[in-house]
């Protein structure tokens, strides 16, 4: 195996790239998969640069937007089902404010068990 270096002061670099992402696996991450890659880039290091390096990362970041997307509807049918919510036919506001407060519990719930761990 060649490897080139490049001389950076004292020391020689080697020259080594990552494969590039195709750009259509950066647009697909959702809300769910850029907070997972924003947390284990600033609270874990060290595990966000094993991911990267062993190009493993936007798979992860793939899995953990689907898994969060579907434990969210599994955490809002269970949420309104358990929760008296106001007719939605006579009181508009007041539906659309139960169900804003039980899918901000929801996200909480999501954040707290797959993104923030």
């Amino acid at each position: 195996m060649n490897i080139s270096y490049t001389p950076r002061g004292d020391y020689l670099l080697p020259n080594i790239r990552l494969k590039e992402p195709p750009p259509e696996s950066i647009k697909s991450l959702g809300r769910y998969g850029l907070l997972r890659q924003k947390y284990l880039k600033e609270h874990r290091t060290v595990y966000y640069n094993q991911l990267l390096l062993s190009e493993r990362l936007f798979p992860h970041l793939r899995e953990t937007e689907e898994l969060a997307n579907a434990r969210l509807t599994q955490v809002m049918t269970v949420l309104t089902s358990k929760n008296l919510l106001p007719d939605k036919t006579t009181d508009p506001m007041g539906w659309t404010a139960a169900m804003n407060a039980l899918k901000a519990q929801a996200d909480e719930m999501v954040l707290n068990e797959l993104i923030y761990n």
